[in-house]
């Protein structure tokens, strides 16, 4: 499975693929709007890039534990959103932040558990959230999470049998750095929703905080099937949820996809000078040897 992924990351027709729809999407939409101002969008993509490439990373490291520096997370965390967003349902991202952790000597399971509990830990903020909000999650939004918690838990008895070491070797976070990764995730998700809140205001329109974080946890559920960057089933969800709380059809998705067009503004600035600068060095090193 894990050779599938790599091989869908580094295919350049996917590559390809997916920056021309992320391109076209915000083409053909936006000339439909007779007024969009850019404002909202760029005041809504700080706090969301503080919430994306800081909260997250500290969030990663808390439940990592593996003695990894802070820059380290940042710069890893930033590469894989690059990746991320190159590769349809966002796997490159979590395939480079498990190169990165065993290329550090962490083990393959450790590695697992390490980007598997990020992921965990910020669906259950996610959720928490949004019931905070007042929003109630639909039932076939959590039914999926309890079904893949409860196959994780089979998966991991039937691994400790056949194949224990393929298991993490390092003990599970302890509850008080559970309750930290959750602040920082609660944090993402107020991010989340002011660049949601901006995205919607450049195009004339305005929708209520609250009702934009629940259409994108709702949204949530159509994300396992994958698709390229703003044009992909959970942005398609998201416009479906924008436009059920009031957004007309034209300025749904033409917010959703420049929320997802001026998500690569971050990714190249960061990610993309950090893989340039990482390359460099490599070269040096192997010039010097």
């Amino acid at each position: 499975m894990l050779p599938r992924l790599r091989r869908v990351v580094t295919s350049r027709t996917v590559l390809v693929l997916g920056v021309l729809v992320s391109l076209l999407v915000p083409a053909l939409t936006l000339p439909r709007l007779p007024q969009v101002t850019l404002w909202p969008l760029l005041l809504g993509l700080l706090p969301w890039v503080l919430g994306k490439y800081l909260l997250c990373p500290l969030r990663w490291r808390a439940l990592t534990d593996a003695g990894l520096s802070r820059r380290w997370h940042i710069r890893a965390y930033a590469e894989s959103e690059l990746l991320g967003l190159l590769t349809p349902g966002h796997v490159g991202a979590d395939l480079w932040r498990l190169k990165r952790l065993t290329g550090t000597g962490l083990g393959r399971g450790d590695a697992v558990l390490s980007v598997g509990a990020d992921r965990l830990v910020g669906a259950i903020g996610l959720a928490a959230f949004v019931a905070f909000a007042g929003t109630a999650l639909p039932l076939r939004l959590l039914l999926p999470v309890v079904g893949v918690s409860v196959v994780a838990v089979v998966v991991v008895l039937v691994l400790r049998r056949v194949r224990p070491g393929l298991l993490p070797t390092r003990p599970l976070p302890p509850p008080r750095t559970l309750a930290h990764a959750l602040v920082l995730s609660a944090g993402y998700q107020l991010s989340i929703a002011a660049l949601l809140v901006g995205s919607v205001a450049a195009t004339g329109h305005t929708v209520s905080p609250w009702v934009v974080l629940g259409a994108f946890g709702a949204s949530q559920l159509a994300g396992a099937v994958p698709g390229p960057n703003g044009a992909s089933p959970r942005d398609g969800a998201l416009v479906v949820g924008l436009v059920a709380a009031g957004v007309p059809w034209a300025a749904a998705a033409a917010a959703v996809s420049l929320k997802a067009a001026i998500a690569w503004l971050p990714a190249l600035g960061l990610g993309g000078v950090s893989l340039l600068v990482a390359r460099r060095q490599h070269g040096l090193a192997a010039a010097a040897a």
